[in-house]
């Protein structure tokens, strides 16, 4: 793993926006796993999976929120958000196996705050059972597989006892980081948990890159399991905003039995304005790849709005008229069709 400034000289040649970091470094501190050092080309000071993981001096820029979610407004309990009515978020864990630059939870991730305790844990799990309302529950963080093999049986078994109708989703970026996590005593664990409403499973792959042969095996452990594999991916300037790049990846998931469900525009988190892109961008990205994939490799374009104002699809308005006769709508591949108004 590379956690040092030194580690990271012997693998690449810092670019002076890189350099510069280490002199006023932002919270999320550096953290390459092994998988996703293999990735990055060091010949490539362009390279997509290096944009996404070594620091960069722009982090440092204050101007935006450590909190653009308004997640802390809607703290249920120590680890517990509900900010949607029937969704909450338990943060499991501020700890992941390398820390992403875009991560839009850096006032929590990467802070030492650590694992979630047993009366956390048991907090939640009251709060879950007092709430009925709620009917999906996101394990998330940090990264959930980070916890070692017996406090994520601990949490399973606790949140399984509370409210085993309860869809629990696993949310991780693992599989792509340190996909050697799931072992046989691991999916034991999920395995034996697999009763009542369903798991859900959670990643994120934002580069085609990312499907290695180890990452594809972890998301088939859980597949095998019967557990159906989502895909959520953050749109980042020099990594994906790419529609070749897009294709790929979403028809690679889609070929490896993972569901492309969003695409994400990055949130308005502190640190990481250098890596969004503007959403005129992501809406002429959106309606290329509405022309090339098939409906269930198309994910959808969608933004967090601030202020917990929740989620919102992003699209192309294909309804641009009405008249006496019908519905006029611009059609994908261009040209106009008209829809009776009964």
């Amino acid at each position: 793993m590379i956690k040092t400034k030194r580690e990271l000289e012997d693998r690449l040649t810092l670019k002076a926006d890189e350099e510069a970091w280490f002199d006023h470094p932002s919270s999320l501190p550096l953290l390459i796993s092994d998988a996703l050092e293999r990735l990055i080309d060091p010949a490539d000071p362009h390279d997509p999976i290096r944009r996404q993981l070594v620091p960069d001096v722009r982090e440092c820029d204050r101007t935006d929120s450590l909190d653009p979610l308004g997640e802390v407004s809607h703290q249920a309990t120590g680890r517990l958000i509900h900010r949607y009515g029937r969704r909450a978020a338990l943060l499991t864990t501020d700890r992941c196996f390398a820390y992403c630059r875009h991560c839009f939870r850096r006032r929590f991730t990467g802070t030492d705050s650590g694992p979630i305790s047993d009366i956390q844990i048991e907090e939640a799990a009251s709060y879950l059972k007092e709430h009925g309302e709620i009917t999906e529950l996101l394990l998330t963080g940090g990264d959930l597989f980070t916890l070692s093999d017996q406090k994520l049986d601990h949490l399973l078994t606790c949140l399984k006892e509370a409210r085993e109708d309860l869809i629990l989703r696993l949310c991780t970026r693992s599989v792509v980081s340190m996909p050697s996590r799931f072992t046989s005593s691991l999916m034991e664990i999920i395995k034996r948990h697999n009763h009542g409403a369903p798991f859900l499973l959670l990643t994120q792959f934002n580069h085609p890159r990312e499907l290695t042969e180890e990452s594809i095996e972890a998301v088939g452990k859980f597949i095998s399991l019967g557990i159906p594999a989502f895909n959520q991916s953050v749109l980042l300037a020099g990594v994906n905003d790419d529609v070749d790049v897009l294709e790929e990846l979403c028809n690679s998931l889609l070929m490896n039995r993972i569901k492309p469900y969003y695409l994400f525009q990055c949130d308005l988190v502190q640190g990481t304005a250098h890596l969004r892109v503007p959403i005129e961008k992501g809406l002429e990205i959106e309606a290329e790849l509405r022309k090339r994939l098939s409906g269930l490799a198309m994910p959808q374009y969608t933004i967090d709005l601030p202020e917990a104002g929740g989620k919102v699809i992003l699209t192309h308005d294909y309804l641009v008229g009405k008249d006496s006769e019908g519905y006029i709508f611009e059609s994908p591949d261009g040209g106009t069709r008209r829809y009776p108004l009964k």
